[in-house]
């Protein structure tokens, strides 16, 4: 989207894309797609994506290494003021994460049926007691957002059939 003027406006879907440039990063490295940015101020503080596979960690998901990033980059904890934006609905863990930064707000593309912590499964967001409450948006680019993560899903049940295949000529 653009101003009158030609000037490239930073908007969600702005931000959004650039998530999904990450979940592509993520995908190239056959990790599951998923890709997050923190933004202050409409500038972007940290990138990244899902590294469990390659770095054999359950807890290197999008969310929790852009949250690192950003932290060390402000030298902080404290994300206040931040929105992230995430591909895909945050999980319990990454949910509590975001919660426990201090993020203003999580944008997220696609909703996820099996751990989504901002709606879907349970909400986070609406805990009484917690000490922060964060704002929700979501279905930003809900369309490309699941499209990548279906992509990537059926690429990987082709070549495990594939290779059954092979192993039983």
């Amino acid at each position: 989207m653009c101003d009158g003027f030609g000037i490239m406006l930073k908007d969600d879907s702005y931000f959004m894309k650039l998530a999904l440039n990450e979940a592509n990063k993520a995908s190239l490295k056959d990790e599951v797609p998923v890709g997050a940015i923190i933004v202050k101020d409409g500038m972007v503080l940290a990138k990244g994506h899902n590294l469990k596979e390659s770095k054999n960690d359950p807890t290197a998901h999008a969310e929790i290494i852009a949250i690192k990033k950003a932290c060390k980059k402000i030298k902080s904890w404290r994300l206040n003021g931040c929105k992230i934006y995430v591909t895909i609905e945050p999980c319990p863990m990454c949910a509590g994460a975001i919660i426990a930064s201090r993020i203003e707000e999580v944008v997220y593309g696609v909703s996820d049926e099996k751990g989504g912590s901002f709606g879907t499964i349970l909400n986070l967001s609406n805990v009484s007691g917690l000490n922060h409450k964060v704002n929700v948006k979501s279905n930003v680019l809900a369309n490309e957002c699941s499209m990548i993560i279906k992509s990537y899903f059926k690429n990987k049940r082709e070549v495990k059939k594939c290779k059954k295949l092979t192993q039983a000529s």
